[in-house]
């Protein structure tokens, strides 16, 4: 086996090459320099400490009750955006999406505006006796807020890609709409939606800005592990370089499920559809 035969570059000039092999290195270069930062002897010690532990426990949990409610709320929203059309439909999509060029600390003082304690909705609810900033409820809603638009945007693609075909059939047999959308539109874009929730939880899990400016750093209650990070950053630099490499692995896993799974089984679900699609019962 030639060099040739293992490196294909499809017709692409040696110049883009070198120059996509730069852009590479720009990303590369910075992960791996970081795994030669590490205290490898302490590294076991530093991600284990009790602060790394409260944080990561707390950044778990709270990340996959963000995943969560992503996923109740972004599979109807998705929906509405790829299948119905209304008028400011295009105005809706553009805000739902905001999150993703927002910065983060703008982020989190929108919500701080809406839930904080003088906030539109924080200030009734602080009468009721309910607090919402400077809790582990501000943090799920940090991260639902900057995770949300990962998931719709991998739906709706999911949802465009699969057409309304199949959908056309069950509803010419006789099945109710809350039929289709249970037998053969969630079956269909099921890869998409796991692939949309993958991408909302690394979100969730890495998120910073908004959680520090609507939630605030208490260990054990906001405190996770990206601000775990950022302050370890000052007082021990090698828990902090730890800290980041374990994320850094976080993220590379998460990239390899989505990257690596998502189109496979995009195809296997579309095949499995076709047939369940013409016995839709009502």
């Amino acid at each position: 086996m030639t060099a040739r035969s293992v490196f294909r570059t499809g017709g692409v000039p040696v110049w883009v090459l070198i120059v996509a092999a730069l852009g590479a290195l720009t990303i590369l270069v910075p992960i791996a320099s970081l795994a030669t930062r590490v205290d490898w002897p302490r590294f076991g010690a530093l991600i284990t400490s009790e602060s790394a532990l409260a944080a990561l426990g707390l950044s778990l949990r709270t990340s996959l009750a963000a995943t969560a409610t992503c996923i109740v709320l972004g599979v109807p929203l998705a929906l509405v955006l790829a299948r119905s059309r209304f008028p400011g439909q295009g105005i809706l999509r553009a805000l739902v999406l905001l999150p993703l060029v927002l910065p983060p600390v703008v982020g989190g003082i929108a919500l701080l505006s809406a839930f904080g304690r003088r906030g539109v909705f924080g200030a009734p609810l602080e009468a009721a006796g309910i607090t919402i900033a400077f809790s582990t409820v501000a943090v799920v809603l940090a991260q639902t807020f900057v995770a949300l638009p990962f998931l719709v945007l991998s739906l709706e693609s999911a949802l465009r890609a699969a057409g309304s075909r199949y959908e056309s059939v069950a509803s010419t047999l006789g099945a109710s709409p809350t039929t289709v959308l249970r037998r053969v539109t969630l079956p269909l874009i099921l890869p998409g939606l796991i692939t949309g929730a993958v991408l909302a939880f690394a979100r969730a899990l890495g998120e910073f800005g908004a959680t520090l400016t609507f939630a605030g750093s208490l260990q054990g209650v906001t405190r996770t592990l990206p601000l775990e990070v950022y302050l370890q950053r000052e007082s021990d630099p090698d828990a902090a370089v730890a800290l980041s490499l374990v994320l850094v692995a976080v993220a590379v896993v998460v990239m390899l499920a989505t990257g690596g799974r998502a189109i496979p089984a995009m195809s296997r679900s579309a095949q499995a559809s076709r047939p369940a699609s013409a016995g839709v019962q009502k």
